[in-house]
């Protein structure tokens, strides 16, 4: 027990919990030498959501911007979050692109490697453990910290016995949705130090409001290193802030030796930076949630949930939604939820609340979870979901990425086809997002402008006015699209609806047609999928209604329909 040492998350999870990931490297430089002075035990500044936002949002490259910040703060170690063998993206990745992620990672400036899995399957950090330790960097292995009937302070301390077998230099306790009472904590910590002798690091929230009692706690157990974030990016779904802790601990054992006259001095600059990126700052995420401790729904994923109802006109269903996701979460065997299995979890409850009929409709990311290709649940799924889900197929029980063939020379290939590439890490930027890196690559992508949107209108490509029908809009408020339908002065929407023939299939909510799976002429069976739709940023399958001929596609891919839309007819 003595000195607490503090990681500072203000250039990455503060600013992901509050602003959406937002923060440019260029407000990030300006007081970069401030921090380096501060004494940090690391400055966490890459990896979670900053990649894909860099390239989709801030037309950023994200490898220019660790490379920036290792210049500007040379005497800090610099750190980042890794999803294991979904690296920085949202699946699983081969086996040979997570070694040259790490690798490069590791040469364009990151020193400590933070890696989870998001249902604690170890079997799918050892490739990027072993990475990382074989380039000089140090791995902090971490466990993603829930409560369930399944998961016990014993169940994680054995986790992080098998990080240290891997050779992982310090521990972290993950509990990314602030769930983590002082009792709690202070009960992980003392069992984790009393088995395995590696500096413990606590990571938490505010959502609930108890994390700063339960760093104390964990303080007098003999936590080594907590994250915390600059007072101006911290409360709400984001970490204690830093000042109050370094404040609180002073004259403790635990005193963090920090200086509180430099930390207000950098204070008053991020106090300029929220005024800068007021336009994306999300009071919800700022807000005291208490709901969390009952329905375990971390802060990033509540905005989600509540832009998904609107999107899908269901805002009236979000208190059953709310109490729908404990329920999926049971079904689905108690993953943590952390990305990506908050967005599995919590867009199947969605869909079980608004089609009236739960698993009525199963987007393929949850059927691939329930396969077993995001790793092992934590506990059993519940065998009647199971073959609900997967039919006759039966879940894998190899490691995932067992599964995966190489993928990195494919997409030099295909960069190199196009002439695109100034450096090997571009490689690595399409392998991961293809379609986003494409546009960045190609110098097509914008940054977004840091303004308030004012409601806008914008016709959709399947908009048409006509005195017999609803013209529908695409309507742009506050960054969400939603789909409008206008009529003619004197009818309602209702009766300008073209009426679904009885033959008709029709998309149970709104989304975006991707891809139909048959063409006119074709026969199908009912119960055959005929077509995707993309909603709630996952892939939704359409099935047939009855048994036929496809008679007619009503609407082209790529349109945005709505509940009721009908897509084809089947005679």
């Amino acid at each position: 027990m003595g000195r607490v040492r503090l990681t500072e998350t203000v250039f990455r999870d503060a600013h992901q919990s509050l602003l959406a990931t937002r923060m440019r490297t260029r407000d990030m430089l300006p007081i970069a030498e401030l921090l380096d002075q501060v004494g940090f035990f690391s400055l966490e500044v890459w990896g979670g959501a900053t990649f894909d936002t860099c390239i989709r949002y801030l037309n950023e490259d994200p490898w220019e911007r660790l490379r920036a910040l290792k210049k500007a703060m040379p005497n800090t170690p610099m750190q980042m979050l890794l999803r294991g063998q979904n690296l920085v993206g949202y699946r699983h990745y081969s086996d040979d692109l997570v070694e040259k992620f790490v690798e490069r990672a590791a040469a364009n400036g990151v020193d400590i490697f933070r890696i989870f899995d998001a249902v604690n399957d170890i079997r799918n950090m050892e490739k990027s453990i072993k990475v990382a330790k074989s380039v000089g960097a140090h791995v902090q292995g971490a466990v993603s910290y829930t409560t369930s009937p399944v998961h016990t302070i014993e169940q994680f301390t054995k986790f992080c016995i098998k990080l240290a077998d891997l050779g992982c230099d310090s521990l972290c306790i993950k509990d990314m949705a602030g769930l983590m009472t002082p009792h709690a904590a202070e009960e992980i910590v003392k069992a984790i130090k009393e088995e395995v002798h590696l500096p413990v690091n606590l990571h938490s929230h505010c959502t609930a409001g108890i994390a700063p009692m339960s760093y104390l706690f964990a303080s007098e157990a003999g936590v080594d290193i907590l994250d915390t974030a600059m007072s101006p990016l911290a409360w709400g779904s984001s970490q204690p802030p830093t000042e109050s802790i370094v404040a609180a601990l002073q004259g403790t054992p635990y005193d963090t030796g920090l200086d509180l006259e430099l930390l207000t001095e950098i204070k008053r600059y991020f106090e300029k930076i929220m005024e800068i990126y007021s336009p994306v700052f999300n009071p919800i995420s700022a807000k005291l949630d208490t709901n969390v401790l009952v329905y375990q729904v971390p802060g990033g994923m509540l905005s989600n949930l509540v832009s998904q109802l609107i999107e899908q006109k269901a805002m009236d269903k979000y208190d059953e939604v709310l109490a729908e996701i404990p329920k999926v979460r049971a079904d689905l065997g108690y993953p943590p939820l952390v990305t990506p299995t908050s967005q599995i979890v919590g867009t199947q409850a969605v869909l079980n609340v608004i089609t009236g009929e739960r698993y009525k409709m199963v987007p393929k990311e949850v059927r691939d979870y329930v396969k077993g290709l995001y790793g092992k649940p934590p506990a059993e799924i519940e065998a009647k979901i199971r073959i609900k889900i997967l039919e006759d197929e039966e879940p894998i029980t190899v490691r995932p990425a067992d599964l995966l063939p190489p993928e990195y020379e494919a997409a030099k290939r295909e960069v190199d086809g196009l002439g695109l590439a100034r450096k090997e890490e571009d490689y690595l930027t399409y392998a991961l997002y293809p379609q986003v890196a494409l546009k960045f690559l190609k110098g097509l992508a914008e940054e977004e402008p840091l303004v308030k949107k004012s409601p806008k209108t914008e016709a959709s490509a399947g908009g048409r006015m006509s005195m017999n029908g609803p013209a529908a809009f695409s309507v742009e408020v506050d960054g969400e699209s939603y789909l409008v339908k206008v009529a003619p002065a004197g009818m309602t929407i209702q009766e300008s609806q073209p009426k679904a023939p009885s033959d008709g299939v029709t998309a149970p909510m709104q989304g975006v047609v991707i891809k139909y799976k048959v063409k006119k002429g074709d026969m199908v069976k009912k119960g055959d999928v005929v077509a995707v739709l993309e909603a709630m940023k996952m892939e939704n399958p359409i099935y047939a209604n009855k048994s036929g001929a496809v008679k007619d596609i009503h609407v082209p891919e790529g349109t945005t329909v709505g509940a009721g839309d009908v897509l084809m007819s089947i005679e």
